[in-house]
C-alpha cells in the first residue's frame, strides 16, 4: 500500500499513512514566523545520510527547493517553531521514516 505524509504545522506533527490510515505520529519543529514552512502538497525527491552542518542523521528533500525533511544537532528544538522552512525532526524518528518511505512519497503541509 502506498504511503503519504501529512504535517499539521498547528499541531507540530508529521503523520505518516499507509493505504490512507495513520500509522506513525512523529513530533516536529517548523518554521520561524519570518521564515515559515511552505503548506502545499509535495513529494521526496532525494534523501541523503549524514549530510552534515545542521541536518542530523538524514535530509529527505522535498520537490519545493531548498526545503527538506531532516535530522537535528539540537533536540530540544522539537516541537517548537525555530526552522529556517524545514520540518525538523529527532534523528530516530527521521532515520526510521526514511526506512519506510520511498523517494516520490507525497508530503502535504497544513496549517
Amino acid at each position: 500500500m502506498a504511503y503519504s505524509i501529512v504535517v499539521n504545522l498547528s499541531a507540530k506533527q508529521l503523520v505518516l499513512y499507509q493505504g490512507g490510515s495513520a500509522v506513525k505520529y512523529y513530533p516536529v519543529g517548523i518554521g520561524k514566523m519570518v521564515t515559515p514552512t511552505p503548506t502545499g502538497t509535495y513529494s521526496i525527491i532525494n534523501k541523503a545520510p549524514n549530510p552534515g552542518g545542521p541536518f542530523g542523521a538524514m535530509w529527505m528533500g522535498l520537490s519545493k527547493p531548498h526545503y527538506g525533511i531532516h535530522g537535528t544537532n539540537d533536540p530540544s528544538s522539537i516541537g517548537r517553531i525555530v526552522s529556517h522552512g524545514c520540518i525538523r525532526m529527532y534523528n530516530k524518528d527521521v532515520l526510521e521514516l526514511s526506512r519506510i518511505v520511498p523517494l516520490g512519497t507525497p508530503v502535504r503541509i497544513l496549517n
